[in-house]
Order: C-alpha cells, then sequence, then structure tokens
C-alpha cells in the first residue's frame, strides 16, 4: 500500500497547485439538495392563435331540362300504315317506289305524333357546394410564472399554472473566495 501512497501524493499536490492558478477551475463538490416553497407573484397565460381550416358545405338545387327519351313504336306503326297507303296508290314500278316513299312519311309522321316535337322535362337536381373557410382559435400554450424566493425575484415559463406557492428544488454549496 505504501505504493499507491507515494503515486496518490503527488498527484494531490498538483491539483492543489493547479487550483492556485488563476483562471484555472476545479470541479466543486455539490451539496445537499432540498425541496421548498416559493410564493408566485404573477401568472400570465402564453396564449397562440392557430388557424383551424373547417369545410363548410351546403345543398343548391339546380335546374335540369332533359328530353324525354324516344320511343319506336310510332315509327314502326306509322312506316307499315304508310307502306300500305303506298302499296294501294301505285302499279308496276311505280307501285314499289310509292310502298317505300309510304313507309318512310309514315314512320316520321308516327314519330312525330308519338314523341311530339322535342318533348323535354324540367326537374331539379341537389348540388353540394363547399369551401374552406379559414378558423382562428386562441390556445394557451404555456404559462409565466413570476416567484419570490429568500427575497429574490425569478420567472419561469411552466405548462401548468402552479397556483399560489411553486415547489423549488434549493441546492447549497460553498462559494471560495
Amino acid at each position: 500500500m505504501q505504493t499507491s501512497s507515494k503515486i496518490a501524493a503527488p498527484a494531490i499536490l498538483v491539483l492543489l497547485g493547479l487550483a492556485a492558478l488563476p483562471g484555472t477551475a476545479v470541479a466543486r463538490e455539490e451539496g445537499p439538495e432540498f425541496e421548498d416553497y416559493a410564493r408566485v407573484m404573477n401568472v400570465a397565460p402564453i396564449v397562440e392563435r392557430v388557424s383551424m381550416p373547417e369545410q363548410r358545405c351546403h345543398t343548391e338545387y339546380r335546374q335540369v331540362t332533359r328530353e324525354e327519351d324516344r320511343r319506336v313504336g310510332g315509327s314502326i306503326l306509322g312506316g307499315l300504315t304508310g307502306a300500305i297507303v303506298g302499296n294501294q296508290i301505285g302499279r308496276g314500278n311505280g307501285r314499289t317506289a310509292a310502298t317505300a316513299v309510304g313507309a318512310i312519311t309514315g314512320a316520321v309522321v308516327g314519330d312525330r305524333i308519338q314523341n311530339g316535337q322535342g318533348r323535354e322535362t324540367v326537374s331539379e337536381e341537389p348540388v353540394q357546394r363547399c369551401q374552406v373557410v379559414d378558423h382562428y382559435q386562441d390556445r394557451t400554450t404555456g404559462y409565466n410564472v413570476t416567484y419570490k424566493y429568500h427575497g429574490e425575484t425569478y420567472t419561469t415559463v411552466m405548462n401548468h399554472d402552479p397556483g399560489n406557492r411553486l415547489r423549488v428544488v434549493v441546492t447549497v454549496h460553498p462559494i471560495d473566495d
């Protein structure tokens, strides 16, 4: 054990010598810590305005015009009737032409009678319209807390309102002058 004390003694002397040099920092040993309470002087919420876009929708009604579906029964019946009448009128090669003209004329007349001249229906159709509207909301993000401990005033930011008193941790260590 004498060997280790011979090495330790010069190391302690070197550390003491460094401590004596100006501007040299030597680590201090921290003293005991304990909890105490400080008196809260002021609490001010930190408020931040946040944009919260929201979508607002409403339903509008628009008029829609549609042509009715065309039906073919009138064309077929008119074409047959026209072909019969044309066949009665003509003779020889003229009979074939009269039958063809009667069929075409009968089909057009039959279609117009059944489907009218472009009948249309009007109805209302719902249409949803949406737009994004900026909606601002104030949020408390923290609290500026001013407190007093042993005659000194301190300020800190906390995430909650501490109330009338604030728990603090006090560390004691000597100051070497």
